[in-house]
Order: structure tokens, then C-alpha cells, then sequence
């Protein structure tokens, strides 16, 4: 086999698990269902919505409602280890994988996720990150979380609503306690 044709064959080879991870993936361009103004008003508005929508007891979540958050393109990337100590990987979603996803999960089980301290915000022009410190209980009055972790959200202002454009999270977990500045 020649050095081109060996060269032209390794690279796509190397391009096959891209090439099916972005089929499995494709971007989502279509446009997300009409927001209630009072959900996409604000940056604090559109993080408590998206903090109510997946929260509830067990049964159903107004996925429309979630899906109206986004900015189409929108990706959530769950960070996990499969042990405390192992290397971290992320799962990146779009919307309607999330609610696919977790939508059995949440029909079968009570699942409440609420910021537990203010948020941090850095914003230039249209664009802002927000770190969102979170608690997850399993019921809405639970005095202590079970876990608690991190969203960086990337948000998107265009001067007439806010979207989420990407939902980035981290647990706590054994060698990485929440910072306190995060806690206040």
C-alpha cells in the first residue's frame, strides 16, 4: 500500500468516531417552543425556571417549557467519575437527550434540585457565565441536600429575552469541596 493511500486510511479511520459521535449528536437548529416572558426576563429568571422545571415529585416535567429555555444549539455536559478518584468525563447533551434521558427517571422518582447560594456572574456585551451552586434533596422540604455541586451556565442576552446556551455541572465529591466563596 502506498504511503498515501496508508495516510488517506488512517485518517479517516481516525475521523469514523467523530463522524458517528456528530450523527449521534447533530446539532440542534430548530426553534425551541415559545418562553413565558416572566421565565426569560432576566438571568435570575431563567435560572429559576430551569431549577423548578426539573424539580417536582415523581411524574412528568413540562419538557416544552425546559426545551424553551435553550438557545437552539444549546448543550447540557454532565461531569462524572465512576469513582471519587477515577479520571472525570463528561456526557454532553442536547435538550431533548436530557429529557430523554432523565424523563423515566424523573417519572419514577421525586427529584428536587434548588441553588442553595447566590450565584456569581461575569457578563461582557451580550453574552454572561454564571456559577450556580446547587443542592439536590429528594424532597422540596428537606432541610439538608444529599449532594451539591456547580453549574456554570453560559447565557445569552438578545436585548429582548435570556436563553441558556450551554449548562455545565460538577458534583462535589471526595477531594473536591465546594469553595466557600461559592457557599455564601
Amino acid at each position: 500500500m502506498s504511503l498515501l493511500r496508508w495516510t488517506t486510511a488512517a485518517s479517516l479511520a481516525a475521523l469514523a468516531p467523530c463522524q458517528a459521535q456528530s450523527a449521534m449528536s447533530p446539532v440542534d437548529t430548530s426553534s425551541p417552543p415559545p418562553a413565558a416572558a416572566a421565565d426569560v426576563r432576566s438571568m435570575d429568571a431563567i435560572m429559576h425556571a430551569y431549577y423548578d422545571v426539573i424539580s417536582g415529585p415523581a411524574g412528568n416535567r413540562d419538557w416544552n417549557r425546559f426545551y424553551s429555555l435553550w438557545m437552539p444549539g444549546g448543550r447540557l455536559i454532565q461531569t462524572s467519575r465512576a469513582a471519587p478518584d477515577s479520571t472525570p468525563h463528561t456526557t454532553v447533551m442536547t435538550p431533548q437527550e436530557f429529557a430523554q434521558n432523565l424523563g423515566p427517571y424523573f417519572a419514577k422518582n421525586a427529584f428536587y434540585e434548588k441553588e442553595i447560594s447566590s450565584h456569581s456572574v461575569e457578563t461582557f456585551g451580550a453574552i454572561t457565565q454564571l456559577f450556580s451552586t446547587y443542592g439536590v434533596m429528594d424532597a422540596a422540604d428537606d432541610a439538608k441536600p444529599k449532594s451539591r455541586g456547580i453549574y456554570s451556565a453560559q447565557l445569552f442576552n438578545d436585548g429582548k429575552r435570556w436563553y441558556i446556551v450551554t449548562m455545565y455541572w460538577d458534583n462535589e465529591h471526595r477531594g473536591a469541596a465546594i469553595p466557600s466563596r461559592y457557599l455564601k
